[in-house]
């Protein structure tokens, strides 16, 4: 029979806390040393997804099963390629799993004759990718969007990208070759809907009640089981133990927020001093008119920068 009398230290229904302080302080510890690589592994994401968002979930995934596998490695691994891999291989699943389809194997490239022969260098076509929209990467097989990423946004080398891929230099310079070719294609628009720029009213009362720091106007826009994460930071859930999140957007100075879309999502923009961009943005989930989840960006503040933000005007009307 069990006993009922809990370790030193220990909670009557968990861990002891102080394997939860040193499993926090290994994860901060490996988030400061792959921090440099974010970013990029972001871009290379969002562009394999066609979505800065979807992206940032992929990054979330990459780091997670990272920090898993790390301490059963023998010896730590060059981090850029390990961690692409990784990052490729979530971005296949997720792609998969929103397409409904088995993605092209990533050795159909090699029917391209003389290889040997093409450009990875091609200037234009680098520079035409780097253009591109995000979602237009979305019309290339998958090994083609993972070596034009890889070769004309981020300038990896032939040899990282057959490291990361887990293909020769033959492969990478013939997908590089057919993924070049269909992205230049005209891409077919879909007409967007009428209306579909304008913001629900549930976010701009949020966002007026946000901005001017009526904090019990916000809290009584909260689900009962609203859902916290911070991204990178910490997760949350229930109305008594997101209200912390609150108290501390009121202790800090400089911000205001306005409502926008971002990707064609409603999301708060959050601007810091007078800066006209905004520097990262919060995203809300809605239930039968209360928030249910929230989803603040302020710690990877990077993601704003990948893509294009609508801001629009704060409406007071009833």
């Amino acid at each position: 029979m069990a006993s009922s009398t809990a370790e030193p230290g220990a909670a009557a229904d968990g861990p002891p806390a102080d394997v939860l302080s040193i499993l926090e302080q290994a994860r901060r510890q490996f988030l400061a040393l792959v921090e440099h690589i974010r970013p990029e592994l972001l871009r290379y994401c969002a562009r394999m997804t066609g979505s800065v968002a979807d992206g940032e979930d992929v990054v979330q995934e990459t780091l997670a099963h990272a920090c898993y596998e790390l301490p059963q490695l023998k010896a730590l691994p060059a981090l850029r390629p390990w961690l692409f891999r990784i990052a490729h291989n979530r971005a296949i699943d997720h792609w998969r799993r929103e397409s409904h389809r088995a993605s092209e194997p990533l050795d159909a490239a090699l029917d391209v004759a003389d290889a040997s022969a093409l450009e990875p260098d091609n200037l234009v076509a680098r520079q035409q990718a780097v253009r591109a929209a995000i979602s237009s990467f979305l019309a290339l097989a998958p090994a083609q969007r993972a070596c034009v990423i890889l070769k004309d946004v981020l300038d990896h080398s032939l040899d990282e990208i057959a490291t990361e891929l887990d293909l020769s230099v033959p492969a990478v310079k013939a997908a590089l070759h057919r993924g070049r070719a269909a992205l230049q294609r005209p891409a077919r628009s879909a007409p967007q809907a009428p209306g579909a720029d304008a913001i629900s009213p549930e976010l701009n009362r949020y966002a007026r009640l946000f901005d001017a720091h009526d904090w019990s106007g916000v809290r009584q826009l909260l689900a009962d089981d609203v859902r916290l994460d911070l991204v990178s930071r910490r997760k949350a859930s229930g109305r008594r133990e997101v209200s912390s999140y609150f108290e501390n957007y009121d202790r800090t100075k400089g911000w205001r927020v306005a409502p926008a879309r971002f990707e064609n999502r409603e999301v708060l923009a959050v601007h810091i001093g007078g800066q006209a961009r905004p520097a990262y943005f919060i995203e809300l989930g809605w239930s039968d008119g209360l928030v249910s989840s929230i989803r603040d960006f302020r710690y990877v503040s990077y993601i704003a920068q990948e893509g294009a933000f609508q801001l629009q005007a704060l409406q007071f009307t009833a």
